[in-house]
């Protein structure tokens, strides 16, 4: 099966023109992982043609925007966010990205993090990720509730009891109070990072 063409891939640019020759293997990716990444997949495949396009996955966070009290600034910043993330995961604006090459899309997504953390650089899931807390903050207190976040598990389709889960695995510090940092902790564990079942049930077990 043919993989991605490096050349028309951002993760993959970025990754030749700093020196990291890195390179997919699907045999390091734990079966859980794969099947997560692929129910994903499903999720924002709205029409089940086998491609994710750019309009699938922005239909989120407009369905989001209506759940929220965030100002305009605030949601196009996270629209913005949403856009620029996937671009880099490798969704073409206007081919979209296939089925079969979603896993090695996030893989090679989750090492150019890496190498950007390494470097200093901006960190992709914490733009995404703070893009999300400041739409999610409703009450403008500068932390995220468990009411909050039952509008983001409706928005996305998942059961709205999962936010207590999500909420508990996230709250690192168990501080009562989700803070950035942890919101981005959790995201990179349960996206990017070798599978661990300690993250499992995050989104009531729908990934």
């Amino acid at each position: 099966m043919p993989g991605l063409d490096e050349t028309n891939n951002e993760s993959y640019r970025y990754l030749r023109s700093v020196g990291n020759n890195w390179q997919f293997n699907i045999e390091d990716l734990h079966p859980k992982m794969i099947s997560r990444l692929y129910k994903r997949f499903d999720t924002f495949d709205l029409d089940c043609d086998g491609r994710m396009d750019m309009d699938e996955i922005l239909y989120w966070p407009d369905r989001m925007r209506q759940l929220v009290n965030a100002t305009d600034e605030q949601v196009e910043k996270m629209r913005a966010a949403v856009y620029k993330f996937f671009l880099n995961k490798g969704v073409d604006p206007v081919n979209g990205l296939t089925r079969e090459n979603w896993v090695e899309s996030n893989r090679v997504f989750a090492e150019a993090e890496r190498e950007r953390e390494r470097r200093g650089e901006e960190s992709l899931i914490a733009m995404l990720s703070n893009a999300y807390y400041d739409v999610l903050d409703d009450d403008g207190d500068g932390t995220v509730s468990v009411d909050e976040l039952k509008t983001m598990m409706k928005a996305f389709d998942v059961l709205q009891e999962a936010a207590y889960t999500f909420f508990e695995k996230a709250d690192t510090d168990k501080s009562g109070a989700l803070e950035r940092p942890e919101l981005v902790h959790l995201f990179r564990k349960f996206w990017m990072e070798p599978y661990d079942p300690q993250w499992d049930g995050v989104y009531a077990y729908k990934y």
